[in-house]
This record gives C-alpha cells, sequence and structure tokens, in this order.
C-alpha cells in the first residue's frame, strides 16, 4: 500500500494506492480525504495533519473491506519553495508560512519553516520498525509534470512544462528528458519571478512585493481587487466589461511568464492546471494562447498551451508519480 499526499496551500489531501499484479499502481479514490491545510499551532502541524489523514484513508479502506498490506511508501507533491535541513524537506512556503511575509500577509502563524519530511519519516518508521517505509517529498510542480508526462497531455514529450494558477502559480520544467530539480528542489518557481514594482498592492506571501504570484495567484485576486477569483472569473465569461478588462490584465502577466519559459527553454508544450485556470478554462485559454501567438514564431509557431490531461485528479496522480514503480 502507498500513500499519496497532495499539500496546497488552500487544502490537503490523502489518497491510498494499491501495487496491480500488472505492476502498475492503482489509485483507490474512494479512500481519498481532504482538509483544509493546517496553519496554526506548532510549525509541524501540517506534517502532524498529513499522518492523520493518512490514518484517516486507512481506516476507510478497511471500513470498505480492502485488503490491507503494510504502507510502504509514502509520496508527497506539495507546494513549495523548500528549505533542506539535514538533507530533509522543510516547507517554506509563502502561502503556508506567514513568518516570511509578516503580519501583512495575514497568515495566522510566524513559521519560517514547516518541518515535513523528517517528522513524516520518523513516524511512519516507529509504527513498523521491521518494515521500510519509503518517502518521498517533491515540489507540486515537478510531481504533476512527472504524471502529465506519464499520464496526460504531456506523454511522450521531452521538452515541456506544467503551470498550476491556483492559490498560488507553480511550475514544473523538463527539458531534453531531464526534469529539472535545481539545489533545493526549487527549479520552476517562475512565479516568484518579478513583473512589478507595484509593493503595496501585489505582496507575495514569500516576502517579494510585484511578483507573479502577488500579482495573480487566487489569494492576490481577492486582496488586489477586492472580489474573490471565482467571482471575477464568473462576471468576466458573462460578458461584464471591467471584470473582463481586469482578467485581461491578469492573463497579460500569466501569458508573459509561459512566454518567458518558451523562450528560455524551446518548449514544446505546456500544460496547465490549478483551480483559477480550470474551472475557467474555457475564458482563461484563448486569452492566455494570444499573449504568446505571433511572439518570436521561430520559437511559438508549433508550441502548443494545453488544459492538464489528467484534469481535477492531477494532484492526487501527482503523488502517486512519486512513488509509482512504472515510471
Amino acid at each position: 500500500m502507498k500513500a499519496c499526499v497532495d499539500i496546497g496551500g488552500t487544502k490537503v489531501a490523502v489518497t491510498l494506492a494499491q501495487a496491480q499484479p500488472s505492476g502498475d499502481d492503482q489509485l483507490l479514490l474512494a479512500t481519498r480525504v481532504s482538509e483544509p491545510t493546517a496553519k496554526t499551532g506548532p510549525s509541524d502541524a501540517l506534517a502532524q495533519q498529513v499522518l492523520r489523514l493518512i490514518d484517516e484513508a486507512t481506516a476507510l479502506a478497511q471500513a470498505q473491506g480492502v485488503a490491507m498490506t503494510p504502507l510502504t511508501a509514502v509520496g508527497v507533491s506539495s507546494c513549495g519553495p523548500f528549505v533542506l535541513n539535514q538533507g530533509q524537506v522543510e516547507l517554506a512556503t509563502p502561502n503556508i508560512c506567514g513568518g516570511m511575509a509578516g503580519p501583512a500577509r495575514g497568515l495566522p502563524n510566524d513559521w519560517l519553516t514547516s518541518p515535513l519530511e523528517a517528522p513524516l519519516r520518523h513516524a511512519l518508521q516507529a509504527r513498523t520498525p521491521h518494515i521500510p517505509v519509503s518517502v518521498r517529498v517533491e515540489n507540486d510542480g515537478v510531481a504533476a509534470l512527472e504524471a502529465e508526462r506519464h499520464w496526460g497531455a504531456l506523454k511522450g514529450l521531452d521538452h515541456c512544462a506544467y503551470v498550476t494558477w491556483s492559490t498560488g502559480v507553480g511550475v514544473g520544467l523538463c527539458v531534453g528528458g531531464h526534469v529539472l530539480r535545481g539545489k533545493n528542489g526549487n527549479a520552476g518557481h517562475a512565479g516568484h519571478s518579478f513583473v512589478s514594482d507595484d509593493d503595496a498592492a501585489a505582496l507575495c506571501g514569500c516576502g517579494n512585493g510585484g511578483d507573479v504570484e502577488g500579482l495573480i495567484a487566487g489569494n492576490a485576486i481577492a486582496r488586489r481587487f477586492g472580489i474573490d477569483a471565482e467571482t471575477l472569473l464568473t462576471q468576466a465569461a458573462a460578458g461584464d466589461t471591467d471584470a473582463n478588462a481586469q482578467v485581461d490584465a491578469l492573463c497579460r502577466v500569466m501569458g508573459r511568464m509561459l512566454y518567458n519559459l518558451v523562450a528560455t527553454l524551446d518548449l514544446q508544450a505546456i500544460s496547465m492546471g490549478g483551480s483559477v485556470f480550470w474551472h475557467h478554462q474555457d475564458l482563461l485559454l484563448p486569452k492566455l494562447r494570444a499573449e504568446i501567438r505571433g511572439k518570436l514564431p521561430s520559437m511559438t509557431d508549433d508550441f502548443k498551451l494545453l488544459p492538464a490531461g489528467l484534469g481535477l485528479r492531477l494532484g492526487d496522480y501527482a503523488a502517486l508519480a512519486l512513488v509509482s514503480e512504472a515510471m
């Protein structure tokens, strides 16, 4: 049995997966449990939440009559950035750790980091001391990229990226068939690239003022415009002129980030997911494609911007990709 953990700035979800005779792993979707991301209490509150949700998913599986085998692997797909403490991942995540930008950001804690990998390894191994339990933590952009390349819209591509537009803005990158990770597993944090000098209106949880995430992430929209992303995008889709102008401005920022990725890495395709994009892709996708089309045609004419092939299940499959023997 394997546990697939999806950590976002808004929610945490755990789904169990079971090896099949074919060698593939099957997600047991009926075991999925989810709740809002822990952001109060001691800095390891998130790790303790993950452990509790693994127990809840296990109890749910048992109640359903699933033949349980010992837990042998945990894949954690998490929003970043990360820092390494004695080689193990701690989260330094702007939408979870409130100590980075300070009280002005409004998060209910003063954490600079949230320990994750070490407490998970320690607790899980203590439960089954004679059965090794592997724990793999990766940035959710990297994990989603691996899932999209194996099962989704990027299958068969060696020069590609995955971009999430959600509570935050995250990216996973692949060039020449190699997934890029960087010194601390943080490669792809293009959401924290600077695009504006407007510090006051675009304070990101990382402390930057005027980066992509601070301007267009789901939680930034409410801070900047006084209206949540869902309402703004719904109004724009319904033809509201002012809302549509605001959405155009958001898409200029995101579109330029996407173009910069294409121009820098010579990509074949980018697939997109995340709650902001996914639920409003009919409105957003044409606008984003228009921001790229015609710019440096030698690099963009054959480029494709695609919806994530795994859709709303991407978070579960991203975590599964980290522990799947078929990868």
